[in-house]
């Protein structure tokens, strides 16, 4: 069984910057939980209808959003997926299920190391305008938030179905 880890507690009285980050690398690390520990069978297990939705596309999809946004659009970084994606708007789901669980766990780790050190170089209301919308990093900050909260949810409920770990 797989013990709840260690995941950095968002300061509940610090600055905006430190909250807003804060809670995104608690999310960050219950994804990191919530994938870990599978054999490459268990993460890429259709569990519901949406046969896409799986642990590993899942994570395949956060890494992709990490990217993106961070990379993408703060950074003005090209999109190695655009074409892919114009293609198959799932082409990263897809991928996931051809790649090892570890594999996709080390790229999501690379990423978000990757994305929290744009951020550290940024004003939380600096603008950056990437393919038809100009953002600031605070917009990033609370999407990013927003979207792997969502699927942190998903990964949660999915990691049940698959050997019963629960936890928040």
């Amino acid at each position: 069984m797989i013990m709840e880890p260690s995941r950095p507690e968002p300061s509940c009285t610090g600055g905006e910057r430190e909250q807003l980050t804060g809670f995104l690398d608690f999310l960050r690390a219950t994804v990191r939980w919530k994938c870990g520990g599978l054999s490459d069978e268990q993460a890429r297990r259709v569990l519901v209808p949406s046969e896409l939705t799986t642990i590993a596309g899942l994570l395949a999809h956060l890494t992709y959003v990490e990217h993106f946004w961070f990379c993408v659009v703060l950074d003005g970084r090209p999109d190695p997926w655009a074409e892919a994606l114009a293609a198959d708007r799932d082409a990263e789901f897809r991928a996931a299920q051809r790649t090892p669980v570890a594999t996709l766990l080390a790229g999501y780790e690379r990423q978000c190391a990757a994305s929290r050190e744009i951020a550290a170089g940024l004003e939380l209301a600096e603008e950056r305008t990437g393919g038809e919308r100009t953002v600031n990093l605070r917009y990033v900050l609370v999407h990013m938030i927003e979207e792997t909260g969502r699927h942190a949810g998903h990964l949660d409920l999915l990691r049940e179905l698959t050997d019963g770990l629960t936890g928040e």
